[in-house]
């Protein structure tokens, strides 16, 4: 199995800033807007840009929640494996708001239909926009595209895109993983 980088920490710093400006440009105060990092990986680019748009950008009453799919996933009984669930953190209801979803790979689409099945239970948002970090646009199976991309992939189906956070894997790095 061979890896290629396809981003390296400062390639990510720099896209992590570009979205963040992107998401003022549209979001402005942030008054009707919530972010919502989609569990397990987009916890990680969520947070990331929370902390950015607070400390480098001023926002203020930035609001923050992290979605588990896991149960609400077309697949989730297809596997052998024991699934293990994340956690939810939603303090407050999406009601009339602006939601940006926040993963950090696109790739089927099916965690994106999944996450519009659970913030259901939310409450029912005004608009639903799509923030990822990586966008591999040759593989998706439902019609879901990116309102924000950090960069577009084209990888073929047997390859394979890693994310790596500092806060998890010691390091901020974007991988294609090919046999």
């Amino acid at each position: 199995m061979s890896q290629k980088v396809l981003l390296n920490a400062t390639e990510v710093n720099i896209i992590l800033h570009r979205l963040a400006c992107q998401l003022i440009e549209n979001h402005n105060d942030f008054s009707d807007t919530v972010l919502i990092g989609i569990q397990p990986r987009g916890k990680y680019l969520a947070k990331r840009l929370a902390q950015m748009l607070t400390e480098n950008y001023r926002v203020k009453n930035l609001q923050l929640g992290l979605l588990d799919i896991t149960f609400y996933r077309d697949d989730f009984r297809r596997s052998d494996k024991p699934l293990e669930a994340s956690t939810t953190e939603m303090n407050f209801t999406v009601e009339n708001k602006k939601v940006v979803f926040i993963d950090d790979v696109l790739y089927t689409g099916r965690s994106i239909r999944s996450a519009l099945t659970a913030i259901q239970s939310f409450g029912r948002p005004n608009e639903i926009e799509l923030l990822t970090l990586i966008d591999r646009r040759f593989s998706r199976h439902l019609p879901i595209q990116p309102d924000y991309r950090g960069r577009q992939v084209d990888a073929i189906n047997e390859e394979k895109v890693k994310v790596n956070w500092k806060e998890n894997e010691g390091e901020d790095c974007v991988y294609l993983i090919y046999k």
